[in-house]
């Protein structure tokens, strides 16, 4: 895709988890929407995939460490073609496909079933570690957040993928600066984490995660990286796209009314219509 496409597809992205997240009544606006970028970055330019064929062994492999950010994964593989579009709106609703939290065993193009914080890239570890004992070609990518550093496993895979020298995992950490219980410096500081992950045997490109430029151009910097392993520390914003929601905490978890929502929605439309 083009730069304005990918743009257009971040934008698209944003108003499906709103649309989503509507109708369910719960859910995880904020970081869904600070990684649209990101995630449109890779599933429409980056990663080798194939929506016809979700198994396919020599595609890239994607793990969302932090899986209560379902909704922008969601959002993706369907506008990837996963499933229909229309699965959305039954988000988190009993007895349907897309729940809280992604499910391998249900939802086509899930590499990983996630939630519990910290687990995420260790299953990227292994996954990684599988493509280079099958002398395979395929790269693995993990979205952390910055609240999920707190968790002790995550470094305990960090010095593992450095170890191994997986060069075919790329992790992305979403630094937006705020989880559920407010700013992470206060909750649990993890500066300065680019010196963190150094000292752990990675290579680190700081990045601004809502640039598509300088996403491309890291992601081409990683796959260029060899014997060790590239985090990309995505500076981002929390609620990203929508006035009300950006920079706010209590949007971590909290959905938007069917009010707020058309807010937020006509909010989106505007900015897709500037880009043209």
């Amino acid at each position: 895709m083009e730069i304005l496409e990918l743009k257009r597809m971040a934008n698209q992205i944003r108003q499906n988890i709103i649309t989503m997240l509507v109708p369910a009544k719960s859910g995880h606006p904020g970081g869904s929407l600070s990684a649209a970028d990101i995630l449109a970055v890779l599933y429409f330019q980056e990663m080798k995939i194939k929506p016809e064929d979700p198994q396919w062994a020599d595609r890239d492999r994607f793990v969302l460490a932090k899986g209560h950010a379902a909704p922008v994964l969601y959002a993706a593989l369907a506008e990837k073609g996963f499933f229909p579009k229309e699965e959305l709106l039954g988000l988190r609703q009993t007895g349907r496909m897309l729940q809280g939290h992604p499910d391998m065993r249900k939802v086509p193009g899930v590499d990983m079933s996630t939630g519990s914080l910290g687990q995420g890239l260790s299953a990227a570890n292994g996954m990684a570690l599988a493509g280079k004992l099958d002398n395979k070609n395929y790269r693995v990518y993990a979205l952390l957040g910055d609240g999920e550093m707190a968790e002790g496993q995550v470094w305990e895979a960090a010095m593992a993928a450095a170890h191994y020298k997986l060069d075919n995992v790329t992790a992305i950490l979403d630094l937006n600066g705020l989880q559920i219980d407010g700013a992470t410096e206060n909750v649990m500081n993890i500066d300065p984490i680019d010196e963190k992950w150094r000292a752990f045997g990675w290579h680190v490109i700081s990045v601004d995660g809502h640039d598509i430029e300088a996403l491309l151009a890291a992601f081409a910097e990683a796959k260029s990286t060899k014997g060790k392993p590239t985090i990309l520390i995505a500076h981002t914003i929390k609620g990203k796209g929508v006035s009300f929601m950006e920079d706010q905490a209590d949007w971590h978890g909290s959905a938007p009314s069917a009010e707020q929502g058309e807010k937020a929605l006509q909010e989106l439309r505007e900015e897709v219509a500037s880009l043209d």
